[in-house]
């Protein structure tokens, strides 16, 4: 796996945790985690050939969409 695909999933990992902990549900172990998370970059590797835009800014929508819903 290559540094730029580890940073995307340890993000994307964070950013599951405190879902997770918003909805006060049990955070998975760490093994889960990864395994969401990597579905979920792929997932976004996906949604940006289509669109033609790159991982980073779909993840920085995804936070930026957690954000709000924090706040809301």
């Amino acid at each position: 796996m290559g540094f730029i695909r580890d940073q995307e999933e340890r993000l994307v990992i964070g950013l599951l945790t405190a879902k997770y902990q918003k909805k006060n549900l049990p955070v998975p172990d760490i093994s889960e985690l990864k395994r969401q998370a990597a579905k979920i970059v792929d997932e976004a590797h996906g949604i940006a050939r289509e669109r033609g835009k790159n991982v980073l800014s779909i993840v920085k929508d995804m936070a930026e969409d957690l954000r709000k819903n924090r706040r809301g």
